[in-house]
């Protein structure tokens, strides 16, 4: 099994674990991403007994406070496979340009709103779809699908990579003179490092939010990218790393080795995706800290 679909599969089992999901439908999406009712089982019973963490509390989550969000439009474009999809939020005086990557539900509204977050803040921003050649992440029926339609597309090599590059060309398309940056979360947290991880000389900035990081890291290939790696207290899965992933620690390291600019922001009593205001697991406060040493280090990077 790759780490990406181990990744999402853990993914199910904490929001399990958490009393985000029943148990039934945690079985039928751990069923989607190819696991049997045994191995399945096992799965959700091991992170029930994992103690790292705190369990979310649900609830209905609010919208991030004072936070304006300009409009998206739905756009198609060219990639490396065919047309991919997005979804582009267009500063009035864009100041740089940013890509930003979904979480394991696909481009949702959520998402959208995110990307449309940027305009206000003077970048225009396009929030990619790593979907699209399986007709985008409107086509899928639920969250379930979605995640295993991304696990699936995992296993093409290069695919996400590929794609991410696909989105930094229409970028520079659309703003020809513009520095560049990316953003992702949860999932798409872990896509932004392994972008730097592939090498994108044309990235100037990138924040991963609380994404697996690959093993043994090699950021080099980067080497114009200021990197503000965003991680939750709480959220040891990924803070500790494991077999498939890099730790917060194994992530530094390789950045300190790359020589590149970079900041760890780890935000107290926060669990992972404290950021999704649609989530159970939202923290206002952090998110808004969060939110606002994004622009900051923007500012200064992409100036």
């Amino acid at each position: 099994m790759g780490p990406i679909k181990q990744y999402l599969a853990e993914e199910v089992a904490l929001d399990h674990a958490d009393g985000l999901l029943s148990r039934r439908e945690a079985l039928r999406r751990l069923g989607m991403l190819g696991f049997g009712a045994v191995a399945a089982g096992s799965l959700l019973a091991a992170c029930a007994t994992d103690d790292g963490g705190a369990a979310a509390t649900p609830g209905t989550a609010t919208q991030v406070p004072d936070v304006d969000a300009a409009s998206t439009e739905d756009i198609t474009f060219d990639g490396p496979r065919g047309d991919l999809l997005g979804a582009w939020a267009e500063a009035e005086d864009p100041q740089g340009g940013v890509l930003v990557i979904h979480e394991n539900r696909g481009l949702t509204d959520h998402i959208k709103n995110v990307a449309g977050r940027f305009g206000p803040a003077g970048y225009s921003a396009l929030a990619l779809d790593l979907l699209s050649e399986e007709g985008g992440t409107g086509s899928f029926d639920d969250e379930g699908a979605a995640m295993a339609a991304l696990s699936e597309a995992a296993d093409q090599e290069g695919r996400f990579v590929a794609d991410m590059k696909g989105g930094l060309d229409e970028l520079a398309r659309r703003l020809p003179d513009a520095k560049l940056a990316a953003v992702g979360f949860c999932f798409g947290g872990g896509m932004v490092w392994r972008l730097l991880d592939a090498g994108e000389p044309r990235l100037a900035a990138a924040a991963p939010f609380y994404g697996p990081a690959p093993k043994d890291p090699d950021f080099s290939g980067s080497e114009n990218a200021a990197v503000l790696g965003i991680y939750a207290e709480q959220d040891t899965r990924v803070n500790d790393g494991g077999e498939m992933s890099a730790s917060r620690a194994e992530v530094e390291g390789a950045l300190e080795n790359a020589g590149l600019t970079y900041e760890i922001f780890v935000a107290p009593g926060a669990d992972h995706a404290f950021f999704n205001d649609t989530g159970e697991r939202y923290n206002a406060e952090q998110a808004r800290r969060a939110w606002d040493r994004v622009q900051e280090w923007f500012g200064e990077h992409l100036a």
